[in-house]
């Protein structure tokens, strides 16, 4: 575990990234403690704002095994997990394992999958392996799901069910980059970037993550994280504005969440302990996919964004 105020183990990591992604800085903080987590990653923005770059880049940095899977209305569950290939000479099944057996795993535009696709996706997410007839087999280890999504065209999409959301650990909103910032997207563009080398692989990845879990969190931070989820819910948070407009609250997985990655949010930033500051950091990206707002509050514009904030301003911090 690193002292206090050390430079993260994850540094050079972080290095080799910013190689290729300009700005973009939550993005890949929220990346690298997701990774440290193993937790899985909802990525929100418009086309072109290098989602998929980012995890591209991250994967060709940390030696893993990273899959692309294009997610379109007519694509079936064995495209995804695999299926049982007929041997005619053995007269047996043969399992062929489809493209989720990865470390990282590219999900793009999740949403265009029909619902089928999308169980079959959900266990591999929570249990961590396939079933492919009567024989489950584990996946590779750390195994992320990483899926984008246009929070535009929704034309020909599926909302994804509540029980999935809330198997992600983050949901991001990835937004446009500053002038500056798009400048230098030209200039590498023009023949300027450099090689992502890779400096990590799986079993560091891993080591790294026992690490971060062993940060302190203290248990008054702790009773904070509850405070906060259970704010969220019918039956409290009575005394906060902003509790009316929500229709459906965040469950424990929230609190856990919360648990785990404002440790390796600490450990990000070579410390040693949790302060309250890395809850409220990490609560909009780890409350704004679990919360349902009612129909009155959607129809007023209102956003989870903004009923966080009011959130955070209402439970005192420790």
């Amino acid at each position: 575990m690193p002292p206090p105020s050390a430079v993260s183990p994850m540094e050079p990591l972080l290095v080799e990234c910013r190689k290729v992604i300009v700005g973009q800085n939550l993005l890949l903080n929220r990346l690298l403690v997701a990774l440290l987590c193993r937790g899985h990653v909802l990525l929100e923005g418009l086309p072109g704002l290098a989602k998929t770059r980012t995890i591209k880049t991250l994967a060709g940095a940390s030696r893993m095994i990273f899959r692309r899977i294009q997610f379109t209305p007519d694509l079936l569950p064995s495209d995804v997990v695999g299926t049982l290939i007929f041997d005619p000479k053995n007269l047996t099944f043969t399992p062929k394992r489809g493209p989720i057996f990865a470390n990282l795993l590219l999900a793009d535009e999740i949403n265009r999958a029909p619902s089928k696709v999308q169980s079959a996706l959900l266990e591999a997410m929570e249990e961590r392996q396939v079933t492919l007839g009567d024989e489950s087999f584990p996946l590779p280890d750390p195994f992320l799901v990483l899926a984008t999504q246009n929070p535009l065209e929704q034309e020909g999409t599926f909302p994804l069910p509540e029980a999935q959301m809330d198997r992600f650990l983050f949901k991001l909103r990835v937004d446009y980059p500053g002038p500056a910032e798009e400048v230098e997207v030209l200039r590498r563009a023009d023949g300027n970037e450099e090689v992502v080398k890779a400096i990590a692989d799986g079993p560091t990845v891993l080591a790294m993550g026992q690490q971060a879990a062993r940060v302190r969190l203290d248990d008054a931070i702790r009773a904070y994280i509850v405070k906060l989820v259970q704010a969220t819910r019918p039956g409290h948070g009575k005394d906060w504005k902003g509790r009316e407009n929500i229709r459906c609250g965040a469950s424990p997985r929230a609190s856990l969440a919360l648990q785990i990655a404002s440790k390796a949010l600490a450990y990000l930033a070579g410390r040693d302990h949790v302060l309250p500051d890395d809850v409220v950091n990490l609560a909009p990206d780890v409350l704004r996919h679990r919360l349902l707002l009612t129909y009155e509050s959607e129809a007023d514009g209102l956003t989870t964004d903004q009923v966080i904030t009011q959130l955070l301003q209402s439970v005192p911090r420790p």
